[in-house]
């Protein structure tokens, strides 16, 4: 094994070159994500292999605060993993859209809640969900001061929506309440943030 190189930042210097790929083939298109394949090499050892890469429109979720310091979640029935959930509101982001926007847009919808008259809605951070295979990304956005308002969910959306306290955010993901990985990752972005 290599020794460890040093991490610094900034700059950061990548230690390998971008494969080559040629080009692609549509395996899957569907109304929400396309697969595709293509072969590519590698520019150091000249090593050549298939890939799979799935192609979705970019994702946001959105971290919102009342001004009583809750955190509104909301808990929806998941098809992949066949189990209701505990999330942050959040979903894709529309084709024109911002992050910003798009966050703004699925917090009105599936909650109900908007920004107040003094909230600063901004991105605090951006992840790719899943490199290996994914070409998206994931925006994290953050409202503090919002306010209640009328939902208008997707109609395959049936979603129950609670406040609770920011204080408890980190005991819901170690009890395994919250396991949506963008959702622990919007987490971490928020402390980031707030640092």
């Amino acid at each position: 094994m290599p020794p460890a190189v040093p991490f610094a930042v900034p700059p950061f210097k990548s230690l390998v070159p971008p494969w080559q790929a040629g080009p692609d083939q549509v395996l899957l298109e569907t109304r929400i994500f396309r697969i595709r394949t293509h072969a590519a090499a590698s520019p150091t050892s000249g090593h050549q292999a298939p890939f799979v890469i799935m192609d979705t429109a970019d994702w946001v979720n959105v971290i919102a605060r009342t001004d009583q310091g809750e955190v509104v979640l909301v808990e929806q029935f998941r098809h992949g993993t066949g189990q209701v959930t505990v999330e942050i509101p959040g979903g894709m982001v529309d084709p024109g859209e911002s992050a910003l926007e798009a966050g703004l847009r699925e917090l009105a919808e599936e909650t109900g809640y908007r920004p107040g008259p003094d909230s600063r809605p901004l991105v605090i951070g951006t992840v790719e969900p899943n490199p290996a295979i994914q070409s998206n990304r994931c925006s994290t956005v953050l409202v503090d001061g919002v306010v209640p308002g009328p939902a208008r969910p997707d109609p395959s959306e049936e979603l129950g929506v609670r406040c609770v306290p920011s204080s408890a955010l980190d005991e819901l993901v170690r009890q395994g309440v919250i396991t949506h990985a963008l959702v622990v990752a919007a987490f971490l972005h928020l402390r980031l943030h707030e640092g």
